[in-house]
C-alpha cells in the first residue's frame, strides 16, 4: 500500500505561485510513476502532469505546459509541483496520484493510489 498526503495549497492571486507537494509512505516510492490530477467545482477531474519513476520522463496538459513543472525527490518520497503564473481557471482541488506508467496516466489509466486532495484557489 502506498499513502500519499498533499501539502501546500492556498489562497493565491493571478500571476503568482504556488508549489504543492506530495509525501508518499509504505512501499517504495521510486517504483512509482507519479503524477496530478485537478478537479475544478461542477467538473470531471482531469490530467494536470506526470512523471516517471526515474524523473526523466514527464508529461503535462496542453493548459498547464509551460507554467507547470512536475518534479521528484525520491530520497524525500516527494514529487512536487510548481505552478506559475497562474489564473482564474487553475482554482481547483489538486490530487497526488501514484501508478504503473506516467504516460498511460496522462488518460486517466493505471492509477492505483490517489491522495485526498489540497485546495488551490486563484483570486483578486
Amino acid at each position: 500500500q502506498v499513502q500519499l498526503v498533499e501539502s501546500g495549497g492556498g489562497l493565491v492571486q493571478p500571476g503568482g505561485s504556488l508549489r504543492l507537494s506530495c509525501a508518499a509512505s509504505g512501499r517504495t516510492f521510486s517504483s512509482y510513476a507519479m503524477g496530478w490530477f485537478r478537479q475544478a467545482l461542477g467538473k470531471d477531474r482531469e490530467f494536470v502532469a506526470a512523471i516517471n519513476w526515474s524523473g526523466d520522463n514527464t508529461y503535462y496538459a496542453d493548459s498547464v505546459k509551460g507554467r507547470f513543472t512536475i518534479s521528484r525527490d525520491n530520497a524525500k518520497n516527494t514529487v512536487y509541483l510548481q505552478m506559475n503564473s497562474l489564473k482564474l481557471e487553475d482554482t481547483a482541488v489538486y490530487y497526488c496520484a501514484a501508478g504503473a506508467n506516467a504516460a498511460t496516466m496522462t488518460r486517466g489509466l493505471r492509477v492505483d493510489y490517489w491522495g485526498q486532495g489540497t485546495q488551490v484557489t486563484v483570486s483578486s
